[in-house]
């Protein structure tokens, strides 16, 4: 095969300047070893900068650990897919790389079916009952990382410690509380996938009985049948749009959509009875609704609406500016469920009475495992690790404190093994009464690898590496990430990059108009209404800019992303997974997106955008 085949293997794909030795950063297991060479030179990896979009700190890649723990363990070990196993898993240049790893042997794939109807089954035939002990499980979670805490090392320990002979110091609670920590972020991503497996199984089912039934049927149309049901996945946005109503109710709209600094506007309030009685609506709605992160929160450096208020502070003006324009801000949910109610009547209408029953089975099934898809990123990705990250900054206040770090970013620099250790020196010096000994050696090494990071997020990740195959065919790597065959010969590019980009026709209509281009959160209030956002991907928090925007269009993603599932809600046209919209377009551009067909075409020149 010629390397215009394939992609650099991750043994040839050299690191920026600056960076060489990236890989002692990373626990050993998440990096290539020479064992390991000749099967990554045969697989496909691809980048998933879905949810890690840029090079991660050491620190972070524990939620890569735990992700492809939880998703190898659903899949291969407690569920039994037939045809997957979990998806492998390597820190490249400090991206992260994924690789389906699929089974094609007949007789493996049917020894492992009869597993997997017995236990899905079991699933499927519960699962309201079952997702209801799923939501306590992860609360229970989330309120004990909670209440965990890293006790200051005191000169003396508590009186209590003899008085109640409890026979162990206090100073051991650090290193403790941070076992607990990382074993119940670990657990809580082994509850993520016991469900989202199956969700996605369950949605795939109905759609291979649709294309089975109807082989011309667009994925889109299959997409809509499972549209307009009730998720909290779209619960934080409601709560913007609910605090938006207020503020014009209250007559203190002005004073909240003001685009002064939060603190500032709160303050203002505080001098009305009317003001005051928002501000309650607003205290009321931040817990939990704003531990929510302003992108998908898998790094320590991620804003949450907690700890950035001006987000769903813009947010809320948004909504104030299209009430006074005398707009509606509501979803219009009966109106998608009529559409899709006419769909699936159309559909129906062409199938023998056995056939109809099959896909009413199909179809129900698809509904009811459906909202798990979207409610889990509110549980998981939100909840706990805007839980998991404020207790770590808890931690790294308290290594400050003690003089092992000289700053509190410093200790993301380390890899959780790494911390552990420097924990186990930290106790076990304080109580023999000793200068801790990693003190000089972890300060030199932090000084160099802050190096290495600016170097390995200054270069984009590689698309993908390694040997693709003939024909994508893993159902995941399609519906989620928009990883096609089409797209892997763009990203080798052996299309001419010439004309209409193409993705996934993710929700219907065709908008032309002026593009913007935006590539984080922090970019969002310069979406202007009736502008196109074009962005790598879209978050589950931007909300706000999907009431602005006329149409989406996202680099990567697939059927199944949140852009996609959130535009049909939305009622917006969107074309996801172009690959290359992001570098192709430019802000100001007149573009028209078909979300019929999947094509993204630039019409005119970037015009002086707002």
């Amino acid at each position: 095969m010629s390397t215009s085949d394939r992609f650099p293997f991750i043994r040839e794909f050299q690191p920026p300047a600056g960076a060489e030795g990236w890989e002692r950063m990373y626990p050993y297991f998440l990096t290539s070893q020479p064992e390991g060479e000749q099967l990554e030179d045969e697989r496909l990896w691809f980048a998933d900068t879905m949810h890690w979009s840029r090079a991660v700190y050491p620190l972070d890649s524990i939620g890569a650990e735990a992700v492809y723990l939880g998703a190898g363990q659903n899949s291969a070990r407690i569920f039994a897919l037939p045809t997957s196993l979990g998806l492998d898993m390597r820190v490249v240049n400090g991206y992260v790389y994924i690789s389906p790893t699929g089974i094609t042997d007949p007789d493996v794939i049917n020894e492992r079916l009869v597993h997997f109807q017995e236990r899905a089954g079991y699933y499927f035939a519960n699962w309201e009952e079952l997702y209801e002990q799923w939501k306590n499980k992860m609360t229970s979670v989330v309120e004990a990382m909670r209440g965990i805490d890293f006790p200051a090392l005191a000169e003396y320990e508590p009186i209590e410690v003899v008085t109640e002979a409890r026979g162990r110091s206090t100073a051991w609670d650090l290193i403790a509380s941070y076992h607990k920590l990382i074993d119940d972020f670990f657990v809580a991503w082994q509850y993520h996938f016991e469900f989202l497996n199956l969700g996605y199984g369950g949605y795939i089912t109905f759609f291979q009985t649709c294309k089975q039934f109807f082989p011309e049927i667009s994925d889109q149309s299959v997409a809509r049948m499972v549209a307009g049901v009730d998720v909290l996945a779209f619960r934080p946005d409601d709560e913007l749009r609910g605090l938006a109503r207020k503020a014009v109710e209250l007559g203190v709209d002005s004073i909240v959509s003001s685009g002064d600094d939060p603190a500032a506007i709160v303050a203002s309030l505080r001098d009305s009875e009317n003001g005051r009685a928002w501000i309650d609506a607003l205290e009321t709605a931040k817990d939990p609704w704003f531990n929510y992160f302003a992108e998908y929160g898998f790094l320590h450096d991620q804003d949450t609406w907690l700890s950035n208020p001006s987000i769903p502070f813009a947010g809320i003006a948004r909504y104030i500016e299209m009430l006074q324009g005398g707009e509606e801000i509501a979803r219009d949910v009966a109106k998608l469920r009529t559409e899709r109610d006419a769909i699936v009547a159309e559909y129906r209408g062409l199938l023998a009475e056995d056939e109809a029953a099959q896909f009413d089975g199909m179809l129900q099934l698809a509904r009811t495992v459906f909202p798990f898809i979207e409610e889990h990123n509110i549980y998981v990705e939100h909840w706990t690790h805007s839980v998991f990250f404020q207790k770590l900054r808890e931690l790294s206040a308290r290594l400050v404190e003690v003089g092992f770090f000289a700053d509190a970013e410093d200790m993301y620099l380390l890899n959780r093994i790494e911390l552990d250790e420097v924990l186990a020196d930290v106790v076990q010096s304080h109580v023999i009464g000793v200068p801790a000994r990693g003190v000089q050696k972890w300060r030199a090494e932090v000084a160099e690898r802050k190096g290495m990071m600016t170097a390995l997020r200054s270069q984009a990740a590689a698309p993908a590496l390694g040997t693709p195959p003939a024909e994508i065919t893993d159902p995941f790597a399609i519906m989620n990430y928009g990883v096609t065959t089409e797209r892997i010969r763009d990203w080798l590019g052996q299309s001419s990059g010439e004309g209409a980009l193409t993705g996934a026709a993710a929700s219907p209509g065709v908008v032309e108009g002026m593009a913007r281009v935006i590539l984080t959160e922090k970019d969002l209030p310069q979406l202007q209404p009736g502008e196109i956002l074009v962005a790598p991907i879209t978050a589950p928090s931007w909300g706000a800019a999907f009431s602005v925007a006329s149409a989406v269009v996202t680099d990567i993603g697939g059927m199944m992303c949140h852009a996609a599932i959130v535009c049909r809600e939305y009622g917006l046209s969107a074309v996801v997974g172009t690959g290359f919209a992001t570098s192709r377009i430019k802000t100001g551009q007149r573009i028209r997106v078909n979300g019929d067909d999947g094509t993204v075409t630039i019409i005119g020149e970037a015009e002086e955008a707002a």
